[in-house]
């Protein structure tokens, strides 16, 4: 809803504090669950009344080129990836997984910004949490009729939003075609093949690496940009992890004297067999440590 895992956390902690300061109004007309998700819609309502919307660099600014020069935004600008571990419950059913994992994709929450809060809301709860139209409205003082007429304009907006990628029907998580494509990927990269790599492309694959405003388009441009300007991944290690429902990786550059650090969280987007989207996340203080991931590598071979 926030599109921050750091705002996530500090929303969480808001409501834990506001539900232990209030315990004593706690009257149990409805359950703990409806009343603490009461104090986190609040909460989160609260936070977006006076921030602008998060965005990838595909939303931001046009299509750019291989030598256009790099300006940033800062780090509250952007739409940030969050482990999968801080966002899908180890005890979920297959079921409810498969539709969590949809909701927390790069593209899906993207599309979520372009919503007024309170709609954003409606449709969290409604279409992921699986909540009916009167415990919504229960949640959010509402009405039944207030809530399926946000939800019907959420769903219209979602519909024509240029980044919107509508959750999608709930499957077993990746195929056996999506772990062979990763494979493909991992060692096309650790070998810098570019020509492999750049043949797992969608034809229309992006690349950006926020916090840059700037993203490419196309075989040509990533290629360019590869073997040009971000020759400097040559050589560098994945450490495989999960971010926004969908395999992602911790990239490692190597220094001159071998010593291998941390460059970038690489969240990878694939359809139809091939990698539609590479996001490279370049602010790895901040990141490195919220994915438990090191900040450097041995300089020896191996993992």
């Amino acid at each position: 809803m926030l599109g921050s895992a750091f705002d996530a956390d500090d929303a969480a902690q808001e409501t834990l504090v506001k539900a232990w300061r209030n315990a004593d109004q706690f009257e149990g007309r409805s359950s703990v669950r409806t009343w603490l998700y009461r104090i986190a819609t609040n909460v989160c309502l609260d936070q977006l009344a006076d921030r602008k919307r998060r965005m990838r660099p595909v939303d931001d600014v046009p299509r750019g080129a291989v030598d256009d020069a790099l300006t940033t935004r800062e780090r509250e600008h952007w739409l940030e990836p969050i482990p999968d571990a801080r966002a899908l419950p180890a005890d979920a059913s297959p079921h409810e997984l498969a539709v969590l994992r949809q909701s927390i994709r790069l593209a899906f929450v993207a599309a979520l910004q372009h919503l007024p809060p309170r709609q954003r809301a409606v449709l969290i709860l409604t279409e992921v949490l699986g909540w009916s139209a009167a415990e919504t409205a229960a949640c959010l003082s509402s009405s039944v009729a207030s809530v399926n007429s946000a939800l019907q304009r959420a769903r219209a907006t979602l519909a024509t939003a240029s980044a919107a990628a509508p959750l999608e029907a709930p499957g077993r998580g990746l195929s056996a075609d999506d772990e062979r494509l990763l494979a493909k990927y991992v060692d096309a990269f650790t070998a810098y093949d570019i020509d492999a790599l750049v043949s797992l492309l969608r034809d229309d694959a992006t690349l950006s690496m926020p916090p840059f405003r700037f993203w490419l388009q196309g075989h040509d441009a990533i290629r360019a940009w590869l073997t040009g300007r971000g020759r400097g991944c040559r050589g560098s290690r994945l450490l495989p992890v999960r971010a926004s429902g969908v395999p992602a990786f911790a990239q490692y550059r190597v220094d001159p004297e071998g010593r291998f650090y941390a460059w970038a969280i690489i969240v990878l987007e694939c359809a139809g067999g091939r990698v539609s989207a590479i996001n490279s996340y370049l602010d790895v203080e901040k990141l490195f440590p919220l994915f438990d991931v090191p900040l450097t590598l041995p300089s020896g071979p191996g993992d």
